[in-house]
């Protein structure tokens, strides 16, 4: 058995991962995604621009021969090459003695360079430093973990342990991982890895969509969650408040629905209020029903305060020209190539999608300033956008095309996040609080039902060079989509609010 470096990159994210990648049924896994694809490209590039600033050689091996190319690697240390590249370090598990022995595993590790530095080892007056280059901007913690277990494996090969292990990062350049530091997490890291894979200890599954989105694994494990009725897919439940969960046995649906919060509260993952809201989502999903928040966290308010409240946390409106606005983005180049605007003019009961797009990255503040023409065409109509970012471009772009504080400050007041009004006023059954969770468990459905935020970061990116406009079309319907999405969940929003004050207004008079 061979325990890798990528393997223990994998076990810290998802030990479920390594699992199904070593006994998994590979027929069950996704194709990877064209966002994936696009990330290992662009990692692949990333690399190789970093690469070609070094004077280096690399290993000569037969094909496919893993432990030639070790001992290839070797024989360029023993020379004293100053850069090798895409080497590789095996030693046998026994080399690594505050680990338990077993004679059958080796470790391999492929740090990207390996390069040279003064000091003392078996191979003469200079010792080798590992180096990974990474397109994070970051110095992540499994990358940290990552690099010392490269540093075990050259300290036993070379026979001293290297100063450092260094990471090159996108933007932040060279970062010293303190070995010191991680060798402890590492080695238990390791031992746990080792335990999982020897016994066929197959890991609980928990979808976290952050981490797991990606994954080609992800529907295998997400069908094996949605039979377990897992509480992974409840908002809310995030690892750390699922292990306290487990501790006290609430580990279903059904069970966390009927306990008391106040239980929950006592434990710091479930304070400042997050037991009782998880436990009412549990609830929601558990019986398939909205709750209204003011019927959760108040319950006696007089119907004129309730009124009060309800418009003044909401702001949402029966406008007679409403604005619905979403943006599309390539962040690995900063760029909003494109602001879609739908009108809806209740005074005309018409619908207008609008497209200000930047077929070239030069046209962003070109489009920019296509927008602020629109929506002030309409000076006091809401603009309702979903999550923070219109928001956030809005403050952006105008710092970076110094814009004047007329054209677009008092816009700031008319923005209405419909994420923010949904996930203050309403609980609803649903496995997220996303746009396309939310639209689609209220009957809205996508005309392209693979489009989203990743996949059109990838058709843009193929726009730029390609220049095949059907990848411009494509984006526009996602965006398109978009809007109307976030028209529909404010038009059902509004009415079910004002419908719950009501029915609270006719029990006050009753």
């Amino acid at each position: 058995m061979f325990i890798t470096d990528s393997q223990l990159l994998s076990y810290q994210r998802c030990p479920r991962k390594v699992f199904l990648d070593t006994y998994g049924d590979f027929t069950q896994q996704d194709s990877p995604s064209d966002f994936l694809l696009k990330l290992i490209k662009d990692s692949s590039e990333f690399r190789s621009s970093i690469i070609k600033n070094y004077i280096y050689q690399k290993p000569n091996y037969p094909r496919g021969d893993l432990m030639a190319r070790g001992k290839a690697t070797e024989e360029l240390m023993a020379a004293g090459i100053d850069v090798i590249y895409q080497g590789i370090l095996i030693i046998p598990q026994s080399s690594i003695n505050s680990l338990p022995q077993n004679q059958t595993i080796n470790f391999v590790s492929y740090p990207d360079l390996l390069i040279k530095q003064p000091g003392y080892s078996r191979f003469g007056d200079w010792v080798y430093i590992p180096t990974d280059i990474k397109l994070s901007k970051r110095p992540k913690l499994e990358y940290q973990i990552v690099a010392t277990f490269h540093a075990q494996i050259l300290a036993s090969i070379q026979e001293v342990w290297p100063e450092t292990a260094w990471l090159i990062l996108r933007k932040k350049g060279l970062y010293n991982v303190n070995l010191e530091k991680r060798i402890e997490q590492m080695q238990e890291t390791i031992s746990e890895l080792i335990a999982m894979l020897q016994n066929s200890l197959e890991p609980e599954v928990f979808i976290s969509r952050q981490k797991c989105s990606l994954c080609t694994w992800y529907s295998s494990c997400h069908d094996v969650a949605e039979i377990q009725k897992h509480l992974c897919l409840l908002p809310g439940v995030t690892s750390n408040r699922y292990a306290v969960l487990k501790s006290l046995n609430l580990t279903t649906l059904e069970s966390l629905s009927q306990t008391n919060p106040h239980d929950l509260e006592s434990y710091p993952e479930f304070a400042d209020g997050v037991g009782i809201q998880v436990v009412k989502q549990a609830q929601s999903v558990w019986e398939n029903k909205v709750i209204l928040r003011n019927e959760t966290f108040a319950e006696e308010i007089d119907s004129e305060t309730l009124q009060i409240n309800y418009y003044k946390s909401t702001k949402l409106v029966n406008a007679p020209v409403e604005i619905y606005f979403d943006i599309e983005a390539q962040p690995d180049i900063n760029l909003d190539y494109l602001h879609g605007v739908l009108v809806v003019d209740k005074r005309q009961n018409t619908k207008k999608f609008y497209v200000h797009l930047a077929e070239n990255p030069l046209d962003e503040e070109l489009i920019w300033y296509q927008f602020l023409d629109l929506v002030w065409k309409y000076p006091i109509a809401p603009i309702y956008h979903f999550c923070e970012y219109e928001i956030q471009t809005v403050k952006r772009l105008a710092q970076l095309y110094q814009t004047p504080a007329y054209l677009w400050k008092p816009l700031l007041k008319r923005f209405v996040d419909i994420h923010q009004v949904v996930t203050q006023t309403i609980i609803l059954p649903v496995e997220s609080y996303s746009l396309k969770n939310i639209a689609r468990w209220l009957g809205f459905e996508w005309r392209n039902p693979e489009a989203n935020g990743a996949q059109s970061v990838c058709w843009y990116a193929e726009w730029l060079k390609t220049g095949d406009r059907s990848l411009l079309d494509v984006i526009i319907i996602y965006n398109e989509d978009d809007c109307y999405a976030t028209y529909y969940i404010k038009k059902w929003l509004l009415q079910l609010l004002e419908e719950g004050v009501r029915s609270q207004e006719s029990g006050v008079r009753s």
